[in-house]
């Protein structure tokens, strides 16, 4: 098995020589045990996942301490969140640093946990699945927005991505990558463990029908959220599409993409976006089960986009950076665009916005933005140089203030 370097290890070291604590969250089977393992060599490891040692931590927490010294990394925590009390004590009576790593799959309940426990002495990191750069050797460590100076040192190290749609299709776990697994049995076991050991307790269904509500978001990845019309599919209410929507996104499945919001845009819509989180497992349960059949099917340019998106947050996670209050989308009918209107992308930053469309195509227009010309309402803000993210093979402006960029820029 070939470990493949995570962009993220140099953030991590650098968090844990400052922190007393450090929490690593991200979806199960992304590599944070394995990332663990390699970066921090000396460290004592329990899981959670075991139920013998649960018990120990929940019934005799001093006990499970002696037996498990410092340095500690214990995986799954959230699954014993009492936990988090005691390291509470142990940090507070002792000035070392880097004690502890705990990592989870369930994000939001761990981040609820840390802030009532360990507020101030944890530091919080995210870990996806592979990204293009770290899959083909890429050192580049910055997140992606679209300014002369990005572009520029973004092109000192462009690496070609060749037959994307097999990435695309393969999905990006990085199982998937250190050996020869079978497609359809890595995914049918991922479905399987995640229902069974992350959710099981959290929906009051059977696993059939979780297992159709996750087909039918994956079929609409790339699409603006409509519970009433996924509820129909599936066959249960509104209120638990809502419910279980939010599991998928606290277990780190799906992104929702917010709509970029400003008083000025009277006729945006309020709607998010749904994104899953790995291409592969969208593919997997929306049965799409070879790369050419996905490259020519109706859902490709969604997928594309969907794969696109995904590469944007995971530089900015893997610098380090939080990208919720950063990427927005657009939607609209505002006056000064024609008709019903979106930007696919807009990444805040500094004052700016960029927009960014992603298509398709290895031919790319300047019409393609006609609506950018819609952020030049925002008072508060300017607009910052435009970019086409599509399938062309060379950097090509498209007017003094649009480019379009190969996706190897990203």
């Amino acid at each position: 098995m070939t470990y493949i370097e995570r962009a993220i290890s140099g953030v991590i070291e650098e968090r844990l020589n400052k922190s007393k604590c450090l929490l690593i969250t991200g979806a199960r089977q992304v590599g944070k045990t394995t990332l663990v393992k390699h970066v921090f060599p000396g460290f004592n490891r329990v899981s959670f996942d075991d139920n013998m040692t649960r018990l120990q931590a929940r019934e005799e927490p001093k006990l499970f301490f002696i037996n498990n010294p410092r340095p500690l990394f214990i995986d799954e925590v959230q699954k014993e969140p009492d936990i988090l009390e005691e390291i509470k004590l142990i940090v507070d009576d002792s000035d070392t640093r880097g004690s502890f790593i705990l990592s989870g799959s369930q994000k939001l309940e761990l981040m609820k946990g840390m802030s009532e426990s360990l507020a101030g002495r944890v530091s919080i990191l995210e870990l996806s699945g592979l990204s293009m750069r770290e899959i083909n050797g890429v050192s580049f460590n910055r997140h992606f927005v679209p300014t002369d100076e990005y572009i520029n040192n973004r092109e000192g190290d462009i690496t070609g991505y060749y037959e994307i749609w097999d990435t695309i299709h393969k999905g990006f776990y990085p199982e998937l990558h250190d050996v020869d697994r079978d497609w359809q049995d890595f995914y049918s076991s991922y479905v399987a463990t995640y229902i069974e050991r992350d959710i099981n307790s959290l929906i009051s269904a059977d696993s059939l029908t979780f297992t159709k509500f996750l087909t039918a978001v994956a079929a609409r990845t790339g699409e603006m959220l409509n519970y009433a019309n996924i509820a129909g599919t599936v066959g249960v209410s509104e209120p638990t599409v809502k419910s279980w929507i939010s599991i998928l996104e606290r277990t780190g499945i799906i992104f929702l993409l917010q709509p970029y919001s400003a008083s000025v845009l009277s006729r945006a819509v309020k709607t998010p976006k749904v994104y899953f989180r790995d291409t592969g497992l969208a593919c997997f349960l929306a049965r799409w089960l070879t790369a050419d059949a996905l490259k020519n099917s109706a859902v490709a340019g969604n997928m594309f986009e969907t794969f696109v998106v995904s590469e944007i947050l995971k530089s900015y996670i893997n610098e380090g950076k939080d990208y919720r209050f950063s990427v927005f989308y657009y939607r609209g009918k505002d006056k000064g665009t024609h008709g019903d209107n979106e930007i696919d992308l807009i990444i805040d930053e500094n004052g700016i916005l960029y927009p960014v469309e992603i298509k398709m195509t290895g031919n790319p227009r300047a019409d393609m933005a006609a609506a950018n010309v819609v952020l030049d309402k925002i008072p508060d803000r300017k607009r910052g140089l435009g970019v086409v993210l599509c399938l062309t093979d060379k950097k090509m402006y498209l007017r003094e203030n649009l480019v379009a960029l190969p996706i190897e820029y990203v």
